[in-house]
């Protein structure tokens, strides 16, 4: 998936909340629409989305 996609996926409303985290987990989406907001793009927003899968 391109990085640009990530933030525009929509969150779940419930989520097991396993390791990693599934990719639509709410956290995970508002940390990489966050980032992304912020300026960050392509294999930067890869990195905080990665990161933001395995906290």
């Amino acid at each position: 998936m391109k990085p640009s996609k990530f933030a525009d996926l929509k969150p779940k409303k419930k989520c097991c909340r396993s390791k990693p985290r599934c990719k639509r987990f709410p956290v995970v989406v508002s940390r990489v629409h966050t980032a992304q907001r912020n300026g960050l793009r392509g294999k930067q927003l890869v990195k905080v989305y990665k990161r933001a899968r395995n906290s």
